[in-house]
């Protein structure tokens, strides 16, 4: 149809809806398929009228014609079954189910018996995934909500859901001016025409000798209107289709909704995947107008989402909202108090915080010189001027440019996520070269007991610089690269397919990224302008970036070669940089105006909308203001030469400061991860360090530390660090000996009871002025205990304990086979809901009474092995006491399946990290189990120990799992192949069999291992299974290990002992920092009774480190944490000349017997 034909139907529409033709309206918008009437449709559905809701929509879109009409017409129905079983219509019920449903079982057969089954329920409320389903009209609401994201992303319905704008009575205009023309063109015109009909044109008849008067206008009025009615725009607004989704990219990555609060209210709404055919279609670049949002896949493990058009979780499983903790911030908070001031020697342009060594920056230069600072001991560790290798291998353009001109500036430095690596881009004035500086902080033991530090280089096209650092000034040259013509503006690094690249983009408009031998992964166009900023984020398992350029233009790009999925503008319309939130969860753009109008943004990423603009700018900026965001919580500006700080929640300025003066108009600045440092440039070439009150503490607890103390061990060694040299050339404000710091960020070296083989490490160095004392607990006012209440029934050992991974909850497995589970609620006292030990939770059990009993078979639950796991969302829990494996549902405690039944037993569960439907299971007879529950089959069985399972441990950036057995065996299995990598065994004292429990955990880097027996606590390093730390029992805590964790943030080690002592541990030197006694958590009575009663099990909050929770022998539980006025668990050990001070000189003494016995 032509478009002035499209026009007339709107035209038509409009005189229908005028004339009050209410029924002809939605007939002709149905019919014509150009106007989708919201209001309309959302009307009937609210009304319930679910055939016209289909016959209405059939004019627009079939079930078939793409996922996102599919998920429209699911929804309908299934809401419409829904209803039926609420009025207890089961015969409506089935015919629904066989006539309106059956069609989506092709696409998800386990969902549609899943709905199925739900015909014998007697409330399908009973469901865990419907239990929050209210009155027919709330779950039409909140169906109503999902269902207008899923037409404003759906391409069938872009441009048909705005009316066009419309003067009133636009149709009988045109024709009243049809009319005047007409009148107009008559041979003998009359001065009052009667127009009679439309159907044929119109004359006036000739009058018998009359004079043709002048011709007169026919009055709009002429055709008559019986009265006026409001147009067809009153239907309401309708707004530009918006984006598919209500986080990033989720309609991009497979549901439209997936957030929404719909599916609390439904069975996995969003589990009806693509059809084959769609495939295609769905891969090419649309996008809907002004939308964040894209509906676009990459790589096959996308197409696997499409195909499930869901977000990430499996069917089996249900999001439910739970309560996010609430923490009280102010000012105060804010690190402004000014710790030190630091000269570079020449001007800043880039800082970065090393990830995991809070004190330890990255900083560039104008002059294209890196400096590594400890800013405790304000020492420059190291410091690389810029150079050029090899200039003949460079191209002949840049040879020319960087002859005529040699200066360089560093744009952009910036650690790897893992701090593993660091990056730096330097811009040359003419063709400008990246410099990426890869630090590679390997330790490899040399026969003069030094270390190397393999740093790489890499510049603009196509060289990488590889460097062995000997702990010299020798720099071994490796490789070389070219990337970009013209400067290079940004560069940061991301994950794709489970690999770390870097990715840049330049004044040559393109993006590029680039894995870690030099080769070019992707080469991104379709910027019109210079590629300003890159940020690389992920979503689930899907990886993107977004960029900038200085047209104001933010696209944004998958890992192929398909091209932007979106294209808007950036407030300001010039140079912006786009960050994420520390969680991920939010996301802000900054930026500059030509004009000098600064914007700090908020986005709305499901509608590719500015949710919120903050205010407390200057009317305009000389240059580009730079941000940056801190604690999920404030975002930092540097403008009109201060810092302004806001709450992320609040549009208005919170507060500002200008750091004791001497700050540039526009700052450049960078929080550290724990936002208690804020690092800032100066206008006299240098930066300064502001500090809140933790950061200040941290900082004193450095600056005390004896230099003396640090130079013993170094400078005597064979190879001397003579880095003042290199310094001095470049920033001769620098006075101290500059020294490479051989722990920041380098893996540790192999030790024993926290004391190394080798020299001392900055990190590890003695507090002369303030004599480090070992924190005891001893008394239950030095910390806050919380016993959970519990039934009348008979105790029994607590024999496994999880919180649950919302920390609201906490979960504990008795040797009788009998879970049970605590519950915090919010309250006056407890205003977050989570788990507290100021606040006794409730000891939590569905209206039915029921128990999560597991199955026992025939064997005695006392001798049996319990284990347990719990599903990421915390919908379901799955363990075992000796007899099959049960999978309970955690709001009903029903049971929804049994498998594996013994013999052998299980005795150890693990869910794979990336696919809740895969478990790895440990056996009694030394089998490990990978088992599909989907689908109820064992996939493979893993073979290699000798003895029972105790222990398995998966890690993502690895793609291992590492199981251990009560052999004492570690094994390393391939996750991809399911193939045995390999296979080590723990070191046990002289004389000790290989028996009793060894159990594994992964640190947070995915790289580091927590293995634990109970001879022995030790961290390995999974990537080489190379033991790195050791500590066995000694002096105060000299029992058998129970139990060892890590702490949320892998900070910490807490280890249980059978005679109760607690230990806290530095998890990177498993040094004890405290001891916490059985006297503080323990009555008199039950210390002093005649069966020893100690913690079998500990278990760590998932967000707060400084809380844990016990399981006891005499079936108690409780959950502790530090006294108020402490905050911690003590504080860091420091080292004196590889001894620790004071009363542990001898722990370290008996450590090296113990030593002594484990290598005979």
């Amino acid at each position: 149809m032509s478009s002035l034909s499209r026009e007339l139907v709107f035209l038509i529409l409009q005189f229908l809806d005028e004339e009050k033709f209410k029924e002809s309206v939605h007939k002709l918008e149905q019919e014509s398929g150009f106007f989708f009437n919201m209001k309309y449709f959302e009307e009937k559905a609210q009304a319930g009228e679910w055939d016209e809701v289909e016959k209405y929509l059939s004019g627009f879109t079939k079930v078939d014609d793409n996922r996102y009409s599919m998920k429209i017409f699911f929804e309908i129905r299934k809401q419409k079954y829904l209803e039926a079983l609420d009025r207890h219509d089961r015969a409506k019920a089935v015919e629904i189910l066989v006539k309106d449903l059956k069609v989506f079982s092709t696409f998800n057969e386990e969902l549609y018996k899943e709905i199925t089954q739900l015909l014998t329920l007697e409330n399908f409320r009973e469901n865990e995934q419907l239990s929050k389903y209210g009155d027919t009209k709330s779950a039409r609401s909140i169906m109503l909500i999902e269902l207008k994201k899923l037409i404003e992303a759906n391409p069938l319905f872009r441009e048909k859901l705005a009316f066009p704008t419309l003067k009133a009575s636009r149709l009988r205009t045109l024709i009243n001016q049809s009319l005047n023309w007409q009148h107009q063109l008559c041979k003998n015109p009359r001065p009052n025409p009667d127009i009679k009909t439309l159907f044929t044109d119109h004359t006036c008849a000739p009058t018998n000798g009359a004079r043709a008067p002048t011709p007169v206008p026919v009055p709009l009025t002429a055709v008559a209107k019986t009265a006026t009615y409001t147009p067809l725009g009153a239907h309401g607004p309708f707004p530009p289709a918006a984006a598919a989704a209500s986080n990033a990219l989720a309609g991009w990555m497979a549901n439209a909704a997936a957030s929404s609060s719909v599916q609390s209210a439904v069975v996995a709404a969003s589990s009806i995947p693509v059809p084959p055919n769609q495939v295609s279609i769905l891969k090419r670049p649309r996008t809907p107008p002004n939308g964040l949002g894209m509906v676009d896949y990459q790589s096959t493990d996308s197409e696997q989402l499409m195909k499930r058009l869901r977000s990430a979780a499996p069917v089996d499983e249900v999001t439910y909202p739970t309560p996010l903790p609430q923490t009280s911030w102010s000012s105060d908070d804010l690190p402004r108090a000014v710790a030190c001031t630091i000269n570079q020697g020449s001007s800043v342009t880039s800082m970065d915080f090393h990830p995991s060594h809070q004190t330890l920056l990255l900083v560039g230069s104008s002059n294209g010189e890196i400096s590594l600072w400890q800013i405790g001991l304000r020492e420059r560790l190291a410091s690389k001027p810029f150079k050029i290798w090899d200039t003949s291998s460079c191209s002949l353009p840049f040879q020319a440019a960087i002859g005529k001109d040699p200066s360089i500036s560093i744009s952009r430095v910036t650690w790897s996520p893992d701090g593993s690596l660091m990056g730096m881009c330097p811009l040359y004035s003419g063709l400008g070269r990246v410099l990426l500086i890869f630090m590679y902080i390997l330790l490899m033991k040399t026969n003069e007991h030094s270390y190397f530090l393999v740093s790489g280089i890499a510049f603009t096209k196509h060289l990488i610089h590889l460097y062995a650092y000997q702990g010299t000034n020798d720099l071994r040259q490796h490789l070389e690269i070219d990337a970009h013509v013209g400067k290079v503006n940004d560069l940061a690094f991301s994950h794709p397919n489970k690999q770390l690249c870097v990715v840049t983009c330049g004044d040559d408009k393109l993006i590029k990224v680039w894995d870690l031998n030099g080769r070019r992964l992707y080469n991104f166009e379709g910027h019109d302008a210079p590629v300003y900023s890159v940020c690389p984020h992920h979503k689930e398992s899907i990886q993107f970036i977004f960029s900038t350029a200085l047209d104001g233009k933010i696209k944004a790009w998958l890992y192929d070669n398909m091209g932007s999925r979106v294209d808007y503008d950036a407030p300001g319309r010039w140079c912006t940089t786009m960050l994420y939130s520390a969680d991920g969860s939010r996301l802000f753009s900054c930026g500059t105006s030509k004009d000098g109008d600064s914007y700090l943004v908020e986005w709305n990423e499901s509608e590719g909308a500015i949710k919120r603009t903050y205010t407390g700018f200057r009317k305009k900026s000389a240059g580009v203001v730079q941000f940056d965001t801190t604690q999920n919580h404030f975002l930092a500006v540097g403008e009109d030469s201060q810092i302004k700080f806001w709450d992320m929640d609040n549009v208005s300025l919170l507060t500002a400061t200008d750091a004791e003066g001497g700050l540039p108009s526009l700052p450049r600045l960078r929080f550290n991860k724990e936002g208690n440092l804020l690092a800032v440039t100066t206008a006299d070439n240098g930066f300064k360090i502001l500090a809140n009150a933790d950061g200040l503490r941290a900082l004193r607890l450095i600056e005390s530390r004896s230099f003396d103390t640090l130079r013993a061990p170094i400078e005597p060694a064979p190879v001397k660090v003579s880095g003042a040299a290199v310094v001095a050339n470049s920033s001769p404000n620098v006075t101290r000996v500059d020294r490479l710091d051989r722990s920041s960020p380098a893996r540790p070296s192999s030790v024993l009871n926290g004391v190394d083989q080798k020299p001392r490490v900055l990190e590890d160095m003695t507090e002369k002025t303030k004599p480090w004392e070992l924190a005891e607990v001893m008394d239950p006012a030095q910390c806050r205990v919380v016993t959970m209440p519990d039934s009348a029934d008979p105790p029994s050992k607590v024999a496994r304990l999880l919180y649950t991974n919302s920390g609201v909850s906490l979960l504990a497995l008795g040797s009788n086979a009998i879970q049970k589970l605590w519950k915090w609620s919010r309250s006056e006292q407890n205003p977050s809901g989570k788990a507290t030990a100021g606040v006794a939770p409730q000891h939590w059990q569905p209206n039915s009474g029921l128990l999560m009993t597991n199955d026992v078979s025939d064997t005695n639950p006392e001798e049996a092995v319990p284990c347990i796991a719990l599903s990421k969302n915390d919908s379901y829990v799955m363990s075992a006491c000796g007899g099959k494996v049960s999978l309970f549902n955690m709001m009903t405690f029903k049971v929804m399946t049994t498998f594996m039944p013994p013999p052998p037993a299980s005795t150890f569960l693990a869910f794979h990290p990336q696919d809740n439907n895969i478990i790895a299971i440990g056996m009694e007879d030394s089998t490990i189990h990978i088992y599909n529950v989907r689908v109820d089959e064992v996939k493979t069985k893993l073979r290699g120990h000798q003895k029972r399972i105790t222990g398995l441990a998966f890690s993502n950036s690895l793609n291992i799992l590492v199981s251990s057995g009560a052999d004492a065996q570690l094994c390393v299995w391939n996750t991809d192949t399911w193939e045995k990598r390999r296979s080590i065994a723990i070191q046990l004292p002289a004389g000790k069999a290989p028996a009793g429990d060894t159990r594994v955990q992964f640190h947070s880097d995915q790289i580091r291992l927590l293995v634990f027996h109970e001879t022995q606590l030790a961290i390995y390093d999974a990537s080489k299974i190379e033991r790195i730390r050791q500590w066995v029992p000694q002096d105060l805590l000299s029992a058998p290990i129970s139990y060892a964790v890590y702490s949320c943030n892998s900070q910490l080690v807490y280890a249980a002992f059978c005679d109760g002592n607690i230990g806290v541990f530095d998890a990177d030197s498993l040094r004890l920092r405290c001891r916490i006694a059985p006297s503080a958590y323990l009555s008199a009575a039950v210390t002093n009774s005649s069966q020893p009663v100690y913690p079998l099990v500990i278990a760590a909050h998932p967000h707060e480190p400084n809380q844990l929770a016990i399981g006891m022998t005499d079936g108690a539980v409780r959950v502790m944490e530090p006294s108020e006025s402490e905050g911690k668990w003590g504080v860091a050990v420091p080292i004196d000349n590889g001894l620790p001070n004071g009363r542990t000189t001898a722990s370290s003494a008996n450590s090296n017997t113990a030593a002594d016995q484990l290598q005979r």
